[in-house]
């Protein structure tokens, strides 16, 4: 994935007779991005984008470093922890952002969101999604107080 700092960028501009004000708009990088969630999803054959609630799986892998053997060697099982990577929550949202319209409605239908990033791995850098329809619980009107003895805070 993009990094959420080359998907969304801002700009100032002046409407006639306005004052000037920012506006935030995708960037061209993360259309093409877009585009190719859905070539993808296409391929897989999702045809069109699930309308309930869903739950998304990520595994981000970290591109793997020439060096990694050495790193292996000197930090032992904590060696991928020094491997530069993409912050795993803004992977997620543009991941999440890109779906929409292709596989998921509204990235609002996210009824749980499980995500991992991963040791690096000879197949380079990407993030794997798993998208899967969730079938929907019976809401509970109102919460025991139990739950809510230890706190003071109002929700």
């Amino acid at each position: 994935p993009i990094s959420a700092n080359r998907y969304w960028a801002s700009r100032v501009v002046t409407p006639k007779g306005g004052k000037p004000m920012a506006i935030t708009y995708v960037t061209p990088e993360a259309k093409a991005y877009r585009e190719q969630i859905g070539m993808v999803a296409r391929q897989v054959g999702v045809l069109s984008p699930l309308k309930g609630r869903v739950m998304l799986y990520a595994q981000l892998y970290p591109h793997r470093p020439l060096d990694w053997e050495r790193r292996m060697r000197k930090l032992g099982e904590l060696w991928d922890d020094s491997v530069q990577c993409i912050d795993l929550g803004n992977a997620e949202k543009v991941a999440s952002d890109a779906l929409q319209g292709t596989v998921i409605s509204n990235d609002c239908m996210f009824r749980r969101i499980i995500l991992d990033r991963m040791e690096p791995d000879a197949h380079g850098a990407r993030l794997v999604v798993r998208v899967k329809e969730v079938e929907p619980k019976c809401v509970q009107a109102t919460l025991p107080k139990e739950l809510f003895d230890e706190c003071e805070v109002p929700f």
